[in-house]
């Protein structure tokens, strides 16, 4: 079962779809293969400023990659790369047993935008 805090991102989850002139990406997973989580970023100035997620669209998945970009929205990317599989389960409240793998997920997606 889900936790209130991931439920309420699932339910009305925020910062979905791409970004228009987006300055980074990142793809974890295979989109049309299995589990996914794309991110894409608005840099400007050293900090974040739009983060939007794609998923495939289980629950955990879509709570995860909502929280993410809620958490690094505003956030200098030095800070933001700090974040981790165990913040974000902490943060969410945890996430249904066996599917804590989305919130990996979803971080993995966030470290690889910032590489670029």
């Amino acid at each position: 079962m889900l936790s209130s805090i991931a439920a309420d991102h699932v339910q009305r989850p925020r910062n979905v779809g791409p970004i228009e002139g987006a300055t980074h990406v990142g793809l974890s997973g295979s989109p049309g293969d299995g589990p996914h989580v794309q991110i894409w970023l608005l840099i400007e100035d050293g900090a974040i400023r739009k983060a939007t997620y794609d998923t495939h669209g289980c629950p955990s998945s879509i709570a995860a990659a909502s929280m993410v970009c809620q958490v690094v929205i505003g956030r200098e990317v030095d800070r933001a790369k700090l974040l981790t599989q165990e913040d974000l389960l902490l943060i969410l409240g945890g996430l249904p047993e066996g599917k804590e793998r989305f919130a990996g997920m979803a971080v993995d997606a966030l470290v690889k935008a910032l590489e670029q």
